[in-house]
């Protein structure tokens, strides 16, 4: 058949919830995907007896039966939740400095206001005011953007109104005065990819709130068994998938989405389309310039790309507890610098004293590995230009120096962890360019600067007719954002050709 009611580009988060939602509409859907698997970075891949984890590290927005936050409500209606497994991460995060500093924070907010006030007895009263502001924040946030009160002001949101776009640093410092303090609660802001100095308090707010009122969790099997579930779905609805085959061209006419050409030069007829790979690609290497408004091009200059990543996965021949691992979610800290000195370092083709996310899964999981193993997923943000400009011949080398700069870095903090090493595997961002297709392996899309927050954000629209955007590049990053971006886009098809 060469004629489906949409055509979903990308089998990445959005890309497959989009496309689930819209069979299970009984709509006609052709889901291409480049890769052999589904997932984008919802995906997993095999090295000797382990199967790594790519990206996931804590699930937000799922929430319990009796208390469902957003995404458990939008997984149990697209009917794969009773298919997943959860297991509920016991804590937000555990730092660890190289100078033996060591904190965990709770996912019981006055738990973590203790033992915060505990280690920093003389900014106690600053700790539970800061608390207060973010818990005032994020009901605000709720408010306006989830429940969409006609009646927003500022008079009636004074806390949204003011702290909007400032940016986390700002408000850090407002608080409080001890560096060290500042740095581990601004270290969520890794998950979004972007220093304290650019990053919208709002996201910060609402990451904790997310994380203390839903709890964050762990996906038995990881986030393959997300792709595969909601994947399995989408198939038995009648949806069909071409793995292997990704789109070549998108063809307009007269403003208005007419088919795609697949990369086996299959031409197929469609009205509409939702594309789960970069704004950049779709409309730079799909589509027609002629066809692309001016006001889209500029805009897309106007835009940052966001980080890559550097990652090391590591699997060991001995449980977490013969490294001295104890909890999944590890911050690995070496200075209390939350300044644009992060966004130099990210700039660095090296590794110094960046700040680490090491993540073990089996922590929360004890099945997650094969028994009396376990593994590390350990991260370190970079950006991407400064590896495409290392000479090919040179690749190698700088590659593998880094790699073992950030092991002497974790070694600093678990000293076993050399001895146990059964395999390992090194992704630069270059890796990431390759494997997602993102441009200069940009692994949250475009950077969630105070400019393109929320507040700005274009969303899943274009003006294109019939073209619609899906995944991390329509607004905000992580998992939970861009399942729920796929389907918010299919709905809006839905409702579209219910109006036609």
């Amino acid at each position: 058949m060469n004629a489906f009611d949409v055509v979903v580009i990308g089998a990445g988060n959005g890309g497959l919830t989009a496309a689930a939602k819209l069979a299970q509409k009984g709509l006609n859907v052709l889901l291409l995907e480049r890769h052999n698997v589904p997932g984008g970075c919802a995906t997993s891949f095999c090295r000797g007896r382990f199967e790594f984890e790519v990206a996931l590290h804590q699930l937000s927005g799922l929430g319990t039966a009796e208390k469902p936050g957003l995404l458990r409500m939008e997984l149990e209606q697209l009917g794969v939740l009773q298919d997943l497994e959860f297991v509920e991460i016991s804590d937000l995060y555990h730092v660890a400095a190289s100078d033996g500093f060591r904190i965990t924070l709770k996912t019981d907010r006055a738990e973590t206001i203790a033992v915060l006030q505990d280690k920093f007895p003389h900014q106690k009263d600053a700790i539970q005011r800061y608390f207060d502001l973010m818990a005032r924040y994020a009901n605000d946030m709720i408010s306006t953007f989830i429940f969409r009160d006609p009646e927003a002001s500022r008079d009636k949101y004074p806390c949204l109104y003011k702290y909007a776009l400032q940016n986390s640093k700002a408000i850090l410092d407002e608080f409080f005065s001890d560096p060290l303090l500042k740095t581990i609660l601004s270290l969520y802001s890794g998950y979004l990819g972007v220093p304290p100095t650019r990053l919208a308090f709002a996201y910060l707010a609402m990451l904790f709130f997310q994380y203390m009122e839903f709890k964050p969790y762990h996906l038995k099997g990881g986030s393959q068994a997300l792709s595969n579930a909601i994947l399995n779905k989408f198939l038995s609805d009648g949806g069909t998938a071409r793995f292997n085959c990704g789109a070549k061209k998108i063809i307009v006419d007269k403003g208005q989405i007419n088919a795609v050409v697949t990369d086996d030069d299959d031409e197929i007829t469609t009205n509409y389309i939702v594309s789960n790979v970069s704004p950049v690609a779709t409309y730079n290497h799909l589509i027609d310039p002629a066809q692309v408004p001016a006001a889209t091009s500029v805009e897309i200059k106007g835009r940052n790309l966001s980080t890559s990543a550097f990652t090391l996965f590591i699997g060991f021949d001995c449980e977490p507890d013969q490294l001295d691992i104890t909890e999944t979610t590890n911050f690995l800290i070496s200075t209390t610098d939350i300044s644009d000195g992060i966004r130099d370092r990210m700039n660095r083709p090296d590794i110094q004293d960046d700040f680490m996310l090491l993540s073990c899964y089996d922590i929360s999981d004890p099945e997650f590995s094969p028994p009396g193993t376990c593994q590390a997923n350990v991260v370190t943000l970079k950006y991407g230009e400064p590896w495409l400009r290392i000479p090919p011949r040179r690749y190698h080398d700088v590659k593998f120096r880094c790699a073992e700069s950030m092991l002497k870095r974790v070694e600093e903090i678990y000293p076993r962890v050399r001895d146990h090493i059964e395999e390992i595997e090194v992704a630069t961002p270059l890796t990431h360019m390759r494997s997602l297709g993102h441009p200069f392996g940009a692994i949250y899309g475009y950077e969630t600067l105070t400019k393109d927050s929320l507040f700005f954000q274009p969303g899943r629209y274009s003006p294109i007719q019939g073209l619609f955007f899906a995944g991390g590049w329509t607004g905000d990053q992580g998992f939970e954002p861009t399942l729920r971006s796929g389907i918010s886009a299919a709905k809006s098809i839905i409702r579209r050709l219910g109006a036609e």
